[in-house]
């Protein structure tokens, strides 16, 4: 299996705190972040990752070399910021398989790996991953119909229990073909919400640990949370 690692980002939100790294790199529990998530991804399975790179790229590919973990690592770097779209389909030029894992890298889930590339393999159409969480309020709420189908994306304000869009992705590795290269765009906005209206976009709720990392109250939280990860 192969997965892409999206870590690009300026981590604005966290720089108060880090300031010498990119986000993915903040150390959490003694170690680089980006080094449990990928650590995890190998035990899971995977073989291959792309990392998409922006700010300080080369403390990343510095730092882990063409291999990991037993994982085959290989980079893109973006010029300018792409968004979560641009940078995906931008990695996507480097994927081997006919389909991919997306991961965002300051987030880490506990995924049911198995699960997921099994319901991937029964339609083929693109999955997001959904978790619950006590308040959707800073993620905004993922609507669900009939059980599996993704039906809309709700704006973020809403407070309470709820599913939320996890950040991952399951795609296949020509999914994002007729967006313009290079060009900034929106997973979930530009292309799955336009998805949702004539064709399927199945969801996967996961029960695996999740937290982000990217405000400084859970980069704190998760020096605890992945301590024994």
């Amino acid at each position: 299996m192969e997965a892409i690692v999206l870590a690009g980002g300026f981590g604005t939100r966290l720089r108060q705190i880090v300031a010498d790294v990119p986000k993915p790199m903040a150390p959490v529990a003694g170690r680089p972040f980006l080094e449990t998530l990928l650590s995890s991804l190998a035990q899971k399975g995977f073989s291959r990752v792309v990392l998409s790179l922006g700010f300080m790229a080369e403390k990343i590919s510095g730092h882990f070399g063409p291999q990991f973990a037993g994982l085959d690592l290989a980079y893109v770097v973006e010029d300018t910021p792409l968004g979560t779209g641009g940078a995906t389909k931008l990695a996507m030029t480097s994927c081997t398989q006919d389909h991919v894992f997306v991961f965002n890298g300051d987030t880490f889930l506990d995924l049911e790996v198995e699960l997921l590339e099994r319901q991937w393999q029964a339609k083929q159409c693109p999955i997001v991953v959904g978790r619950q969480v006590p308040d959707t309020t800073r993620y905004g709420r993922l609507l669900v119909v009939e059980g599996r189908r993704v039906a809309n994306f709700a704006e973020k304000g809403v407070a309470g229990l709820g599913l939320i869009n996890a950040g991952c992705y399951v795609l296949a590795t020509d999914a994002l073909a007729g967006f313009s290269p290079n060009r900034p765009f929106s997973i979930e906005t530009d292309y799955l919400m336009p998805e949702i209206e004539h064709s399927t976009v199945e969801v996967f709720i996961t029960e695996g640990t999740f937290i982000d990392i990217g405000i400084p109250e859970d980069y704190l939280r998760a020096q605890t949370l992945l301590a024994n990860r």
